[in-house]
């Protein structure tokens, strides 16, 4: 069931058998063409950012739309979370496992440090392991993650469990 208090579900389109058979892919491009729908959720994710907060951290590759959007509104930076070979300097990596196989990211080791308060953002929370990989990435540079935010949870893979102690917060729930 689909949290109904929020009318940006009717904005999320169910794409099946995609990437591959069996999964429903929650397309957020009809949610980013409505401004109205967009700014809203943008606004939403806001309340969720702590005044102590440093930077947005947003997770390739949707997670840059949110992440820049909220950084931007609130005044912070963006520090971006790739995939292997993005970035041009030294980085960390970490390997986690997809709801559907494995894969790797990867962060500047000076993009952060010691004492940094973050806030991770991403479009979908599913099994939780790319973000856990990112909450990882984050605190081998010795930042603290503040809270990791998405716009849709899909609450029966869990992905909270991953996350551990870390915050979460989630605007649309798919049950």
């Amino acid at each position: 069931m689909i949290n109904t208090l929020n009318w940006w579900h009717e904005c999320i389109r169910d794409v099946p058998d995609f990437p591959k058979p069996g999964i429903v892919f929650k397309d957020i491009t009809p949610l980013l063409a409505n401004g109205e729908a967009f700014s809203a959720v943008v606004s939403e994710l806001a309340c969720h950012v702590g005044s102590d907060v440093d930077a947005i951290v947003g997770i390739e590759a949707r997670g840059f739309i949110f992440g820049a959007a909220l950084a931007q509104q609130l005044g912070l930076g963006l520090i971006t979370v790739r995939k292997p070979g993005k970035l041009p300097a030294n980085v960390h990596s970490v390997e986690y496992e997809l709801e559907y196989g494995m894969d790797r990211l990867e962060i500047h080791r000076d993009a952060l440090s010691i004492g940094h308060k973050v806030v991770v953002v991403d479009d979908l929370l599913a099994t939780g392991g790319t973000a856990a990989a990112t909450v990882q990435l984050v605190r081998k540079l010795g930042a603290e993650v503040d809270a990791c935010l998405f716009v849709i949870e899909l609450s029966f893979l869990n992905g909270k469990k991953a996350l551990g102690d870390v915050n979460v917060h989630s605007l649309l729930r798919y049950e």
